[in-house]
C-alpha cells in the first residue's frame, strides 16, 4: 500500500497542510469518552482488582504493561494493558521471528501471531475475553485514546498505512473500532486500514454508538480473538 502520505501539518511526520488538526468528533466525542469511561471503571472496579490478583497469584511480576504507540497527530503515548505475556516478550519475539520464516511472514503481514508462545496462561484467558484492554480506559480519560477509533499502532506501522496514514493521525486511537466490530483479527491488515479510513472520513456520533453495540456480541463470542 503506497501513497504520498499527505498528513496534517501539526503531525510530527509531514509538513503537508490541512484545515483542521483537532481529533475527529471534537468536544461531543471527548465528553462522551470521559463520562462513559469513568462509569465503566466504577462499575468494573471489582473486576479490575480480581484480574490484578489473578496475574500476581498465577504469574507474578508486573500487573500492567505499557507499550509505546502513536496517537493523534503522531504524538506517542504508552497504551496500557493488563500484562498477558512473559516479562522478556520482546526478546523472545525477536528470537522467534529470526528462527521461523513462516512466523516472520505472518508478523510482517498482520503484526500478530495466531500461536504466540509469549502469552501466559492467565494472559490467554484475558485475551480471549478481551479483558486485557480494560486499562486502556485510563488512556481514554487522559485524552490519549477514545472508546472508538482506529487500533493504536506502533511507529513502524505508519508505513503500512501509506496514503491512509493521514486518516489514522486525524483521530485518537480507540479501544474498539469499525474493523473490530466487523471482523476483528479475521480480516487482513489492508482491510483494517481501509475500514479505519472510512470510519474517520465518514465519522458520526451515531456510528460510534453502533460500533460499541456491535462490539459487545463480538467480544462475547470471542470471534477472531487471539
Amino acid at each position: 500500500m503506497k501513497g504520498d502520505n499527505k498528513l496534517p501539518s501539526c503531525s510530527i511526520y509531514t509538513p503537508y497542510p490541512i484545515d483542521d488538526c483537532s481529533p475527529i468528533g471534537g468536544t461531543p466525542k471527548r465528553i462522551f469518552d470521559i463520562v462513559a469511561a469513568s462509569l465503566i471503571i466504577l462499575v468494573f472496579a471489582p473486576l479490575f482488582v480480581l484480574i490484578a490478583l489473578a496475574i500476581k497469584l498465577f504469574d507474578g511480576g508486573d500487573i500492567f504493561y505499557g507499550h509505546r504507540r502513536i496517537g493523534h497527530n503522531g504524538k506517542p503515548f504508552f497504551c496500557f494493558k493488563f500484562r498477558t505475556m512473559v516479562p522478556d516478550s520482546d526478546q523472545r519475539l525477536a528470537a522467534y521471528l529470526k528462527s521461523d520464516p513462516v512466523a516472520r511472514a505472518e508478523w510482517a503481514a498482520n503484526r500478530k501471531l495466531r500461536r504466540d508462545e509469549r502469552v501466559t496462561g492467565i494472559g490467554f484467558v484475558l485475551r480471549r475475553l478481551s479483558l486485557d484492554e480494560l486499562p486502556q480506559l485510563l488512556n481514554v480519560i487522559r485524552g490519549e485514546m477514545s472508546l472508538v477509533g482506529p487500533r493504536p499502532i506502533v511507529r513502524e506501522e505508519i508505513q503500512l498505512y501509506g496514503e491512509y496514514s493521514q486518516y489514522y493521525l486525524r483521530s485518537r486511537p480507540g479501544i474498539t473500532g469499525a474493523w473490530q466490530a466487523s471482523g476483528r483479527n479475521d480480516i487482513s491488515y489492508d482491510q483494517r486500514v481501509r475500514i479505519d479510513q472510512q470510519y474517520v472520513e465518514h465519522w458520526t456520533f451515531s456510528r460510534d454508538l453502533m460500533i460499541i453495540l456491535k462490539t459487545v456480541p463480538v467480544v462475547l463470542s470471542t470471534r477472531g480473538s487471539c
